[in-house]
């Protein structure tokens, strides 16, 4: 991994709350009060607080460094770590467990890295066996149609960068040379990893992606189980 560099988080958490901002699509907004505007000028002020205490640097990257997290403000089984693995799965396959939520890269001898992840609430996760199709880095993101439909002020595209939801690095699913519209990518809110609140994708932190992304490859298997297994 690339040697650690001098901060610059203030510029992280401003990209990071532009996203909220620019999710809003309302033509002509409704005026609000000056209490009103107070009131939320206060509370984006305490979320970009909050946004800046989960980072402690960053990671030199082209064209944007990546954010990297206080990981002290994670659990200790969220961090990226060698564990012993006893899954039927060859070195060099990617792993997701649902159940975990982890995402293992197995390595030889009985090993592999293991990464806390985000995954999909209930109802949203897929499983099966695929393969990494397509390797993207700082990705443009296009909600599915499935997620504007639940989520109906989402924009239509957002360039890839600080503020995407889809990160530094993504690892497109295919199954059958088909896109599985299934991603495992970075995330720009670090508090959901470990947590079950996606649309169906595998999140880890951007730090994370970005090594993973470094040591697969196009047509690299993976396989994604839930209760232990690939399909109901």
């Amino acid at each position: 991994m690339s040697e650690i560099i001098a901060p610059s988080r203030r510029a992280v958490v401003l990209g990071l709350a532009a996203l909220a901002a620019g999710c809003r699509t309302t033509d002509a907004p409704e005026p609000v009060s000056p209490a009103a505007e107070a009131r939320k000028a206060a509370a984006k002020q305490q979320a970009m607080a909050d946004l800046e205490e989960w980072y402690i640097g960053s990671i030199p990257d082209e064209p944007y460094d990546i954010p990297l997290v206080d990981r002290s403000k994670m659990a200790p089984e969220l961090a990226r770590q060698s564990v012993a693995y006893s899954g039927p799965e060859g070195p060099g396959t990617v792993v997701v467990d649902i159940d975990g939520p982890f995402v293992y890269l197995v390595q030889p001898g009985g090993t592999a890295i293991r990464y806390g992840a985000g995954v999909g609430r209930q109802g949203f996760s897929w499983r099966g066996v695929a393969e990494i199709g397509r390797k993207g880095t700082w990705p443009d993101w296009r909600p599915t149609a499935t997620m504007k439909s639940i989520l109906k002020d989402l924009p239509e595209y957002m360039a890839g960068g600080v503020n995407s939801p889809l990160g530094a690095r993504a690892l497109y699913l295919h199954q059958n040379g088909r896109d599985t519209l299934f991603r495992i990518h970075g995330t720009n809110e670090p508090w959901s990893i470990g947590e079950r609140v996606s649309s169906g994708c595998v999140r880890l932190l951007n730090e994370d992606i970005y090594d993973l992304h470094g040591r697969v490859n196009v047509g690299t298997t993976v396989i994604v189980k839930k209760d232990g297994r690939l399909r109901v």
